[in-house]
């Protein structure tokens, strides 16, 4: 019986040789550090499982990697940036090109995407607001396609910070949340 081989090709399937091949020859093209066939449409699902296919299960992509894998960030960040529930107790010994860090989180924080746990888009908006050094244009524009995507507005945006207490930053999140998503409804066609 001949095997078969997943949709998201990794040095683990594959040589990486024949894989950068593969990708000069037209037939795959690259998902972060992953490979995907060329009559695919690159989609959320492809990009979770590219991460996936390289990360421990418990593992969660958090802000600009979650931003990337749910579509709101066109390019894959330079350091992904992951997190782990405190309840896990996980240390990870990975590379430089991945952060980790331990957060506590609620139940509806997370989804689960091609074997991946993401952040969701409300979580991830928050996370963004709270945590980016610099907080301009370009992540406004994140967070306005996180809001399209999850489907929510500035009210549900600023209860579900509410809803967190005790939170480091939350008046600056806030602050910023309220910038993104009424700049986000000035632009948008209605």
């Amino acid at each position: 019986m001949t095997r078969l081989l997943p949709l998201v090709l990794s040095r683990f399937d594959l040589p990486e040789a024949e894989l950068h091949a593969a990708r000069l020859d037209g037939e795959l093209f690259a998902i972060d550090e992953c490979f995907g066939p060329i009559d695919l449409a690159p989609q959320a699902s492809l990009r979770a499982a590219s991460l996936a296919a390289i990360l421990p299960a418990r593992l969660i992509a958090e802000q600009r990697t979650a931003a990337w894998v749910l579509g709101a960030l066109l390019d894959p960040p330079a350091q992904h940036q992951l997190c782990a529930d405190t309840a896990a107790r996980y240390r990870f010994a990975g590379a430089a090109r991945f952060t980790v860090r331990e957060v506590v989180l609620e139940p509806d924080d997370t989804s689960v995407l091609a074997g991946l746990r993401v952040t969701t888009p409300l979580r991830t908006a928050i996370d963004l607001a709270r945590f980016c050094e610099e907080f301009g244009e370009v992540e406004a524009d994140i967070v306005a396609e996180l809001a399209r995507t999850g489907g929510f507005e500035l009210p549900g945006a600023i209860a579900g910070l509410e809803r967190r207490r005790h939170l480091p930053g939350k008046v600056r999140a806030a602050q910023r949340l309220r910038a993104a998503l009424r700049r986000a409804s000035c632009v948008s066609p209605r």
